[in-house]
C-alpha cells in the first residue's frame, strides 16, 4: 500500500538553501525564478543602503537587495562567487544578493521546528522555522514577509525611477 508514502511526500516542502556568512538559510523554491552571478547594478540615489540598485533583466527593471546589509551583517567585497537570486514576489521580480547558493533541500513537516521567540526589540518575524537535515540546521525565511509591503513599495519606486 503506497498511500502512507504518498501522504508523507505531500507534506514535504522544498527550499533553496543559501549562505550569508557562516549561516545557512532556506527560502521556498517556488519563489525562485533564476540564479545568476552578481553583475554591476545601476545605483539609484536616496535609497536605503540595503537596496544596491537595479539591473535590466531581459527588458525588465529588477531591484537588487543585499541581504547581508538588510540583516545588519558585515558585507564582504563582491566577487566571482557572489550570487543573485531572482525571486518572484507578489507579481514582481526582486533580486537578493547572497554569499552563495548550496542546493535544494526537501524537508518533511516533522523536520521543521517553529522559530524560537526573541525579545520584541529583535525583528525576526520573517523566520518561520528551523529545518534540520542530519546535523545541518537551516534558518527558514518567509521571503515575502522579509520583503515587507513597505520594502516592496520602495522597490517599485526604485524600479519606476530607473525605468524612466
Amino acid at each position: 500500500m503506497n498511500y502512507p508514502v504518498a501522504a508523507a511526500e505531500a507534506v514535504r516542502r522544498e527550499f533553496l538553501t543559501f549562505t550569508l556568512g557562516k549561516e545557512e538559510y532556506g527560502i521556498d523554491i517556488l519563489r525562485v525564478q533564476e540564479i545568476r552571478g552578481y553583475d554591476t547594478v545601476t545605483e539609484i540615489a536616496h535609497t536605503p543602503p540595503f537596496i544596491k540598485g537595479v539591473i535590466n533583466l531581459r527588458g525588465q527593471i529588477v531591484p537588487i537587495v543585499d541581504l547581508r546589509i538588510k540583516f545588519g551583517l558585515p558585507h564582504p567585497p563582491y566577487g566571482a562567487t557572489t550570487i543573485v537570486i531572482i525571486l518572484r514576489l507578489a507579481g514582481r521580480l526582486v533580486g537578493i544578493v547572497v554569499d552563495g547558493v548550496s542546493d535544494v533541500v526537501a524537508l518533511a513537516a516533522e523536520l521543521i521546528r517553529p522559530a524560537p521567540s526573541f525579545s520584541s526589540a529583535v525583528d525576526t518575524d520573517y523566520i518561520f522555522g528551523l529545518g534540520t537535515e542530519g546535523e545541518r540546521m537551516l534558518i527558514l525565511v518567509d521571503i515575502e514577509r522579509l520583503m515587507s509591503s513597505s520594502d516592496m513599495a520602495l522597490m517599485d519606486e526604485v524600479a519606476g525611477e530607473a525605468g524612466q
